[in-house]
């Protein structure tokens, strides 16, 4: 089976906590812990010293020295907690739940023994706590938490609902009437997910959600929609086949590629077209690459890039 770059940051993750303690370890050891072999081993610390720069979130602040047979690291970065506290946990158990939404069925299996060593942590607590009771987590800037609790009764209930909407870019609110088939966490954000007399499915971001009325009329839920929404891991919706193209340099190529399930060309790059329904999403899905993404078309959203980055340096 090829090697891929989730199971490299796999064994990247699982050797630096353990071992970046300045002290030499020998190669074989070390591989024997990440579950690979010496060769392989060394490939990893390659791939790694050749990432000065921050792609993606990577962390570039691991030092690595490499001996004949030894290997010794350290890091400022990837340090284990010495314990949690019960709202801390509870937090990460709510974290994993909701990355569980945005990752593909190959990380389910990590992700599920992850929340199930959290969840007998926490029912392991002393009754006495006076905090066991306490699950929840701030949705801040995210969405009000009034509306998504009246949301999600609508899903249950299979009820419509009056909305008063602000859609990204307009100048006004707007009220709709809509009926929602399922809640959902993608691209870091809570939508409300509805169906249109086309069939087409229709996002409401919950930031951009200022009131919600739960109405008497009842709706037959779709209970497809869910499937079709994270068969794709993204909140797109728009009237119109708009897509832009962008083509990721062969620094983080594999790794996109591996994401979207793409084949990077033989010069190691990787060119994607996306589909796009909002302008603010597609300038910031390029700027967060760097120049390590270019975007190629089409012509008004390289636009709003230039303008993006010239109003970041002052211009």
């Amino acid at each position: 089976m090829a090697d891929t770059a989730a199971a490299q940051l796999r064994r990247i993750l699982t050797i630096i906590p353990r071992f970046a303690d300045d002290q030499d370890h020998p190669i074989e050891e070390i591989a024997a812990a990440a579950g690979t072999t010496p060769d392989q081993m060394l490939k990893d610390f390659e791939s790694i010293t050749r990432r000065f720069f921050d792609v993606a979130g990577f962390l570039d602040s691991v030092r690595i020295e490499l001996g004949d047979k030894t290997v010794s690291m350290i890091t400022s970065e990837f340090h284990r907690p010495m314990r949690l506290t019960i709202d801390e946990l509870c937090a990460l158990e709510l974290g994993l739940t909701m990355l569980r939404l945005e990752r593909t069925p190959a990380d389910h299996a990590a992700i599920d023994r992850a929340r199930g060593r959290l969840e007998r942590t926490i029912t392991a607590l002393p009754s006495n706590d006076g905090r066991n009771d306490v699950r929840h987590g701030s949705l801040t800037a995210a969405g009000d938490a009034a509306h998504l609790v009246a949301l999600r009764e609508a899903v249950r209930a299979h009820r419509t609902v009056r909305l008063s909407y602000h859609a990204g870019g307009a100048t006004e609110r707007v009220e709709r009437v809509v009926a929602p088939h399922a809640i959902v966490h993608v691209e870091h954000m809570w939508y409300a997910v509805s169906v249109g007399d086309d069939h087409a499915l229709r996002h409401y971001r919950l930031d951009r959600i200022e009131q919600v009325e739960l109405l008497e009329e009842r709706f037959e839920r779709d209970d497809t929609v869910l499937e079709r929404v994270l068969r794709t891991g993204r909140a797109f919706a728009a009237d119109h086949a708009r897509r832009m193209t962008v083509r990721y340099s062969a620094q983080i190529a594999r790794w996109v590629a591996e994401r979207e399930g793409a084949t990077v060309s033989a010069d190691g790059t990787l060119t994607l077209e996306h589909p796009v329904a909002d302008d603010a999403w597609a300038v910031r899905h390029v700027l967060q690459y760097g120049p390590e993404a270019e975007l190629l078309a089409p012509p008004d959203l390289r636009a709003l890039v230039v303008q993006r980055l010239e109003a970041m340096a002052g211009a």
